[in-house]
């Protein structure tokens, strides 16, 4: 399982009154099982606590796994909404 650092660090932002959570490569680190652990935890709690939350991934199969997705391809912003 994922790092107690990183777990705290998980909680202390979902615990956070801010609505907006910018998770810079949340997963960058971590092992592919870990790495989907850490995704639904931000999507469960984001979706139960009606937070956004906002990830930077260089990652398509994380990418895959978000309600909508941002991608800036040869200087244009693509949209792919996936609910």
């Amino acid at each position: 399982m994922f790092n107690v650092c990183t777990r705290v660090a998980i909680a202390r932002a979902l615990a956070s009154e801010a609505p907006v959570l910018l998770a810079d490569e949340p997963t960058g680190n971590l092992d592919e099982d870990t790495a989907n652990s850490i995704m639904e935890i931000l999507k469960d709690c984001s979706h139960k606590m009606n937070k956004c939350v906002v990830i930077v991934t260089h990652s398509k199969e994380l990418a895959k796994q978000t309600d909508v997705i941002f991608r800036l391809w040869r200087g244009e912003l693509e949209v792919e909404n996936r609910k």
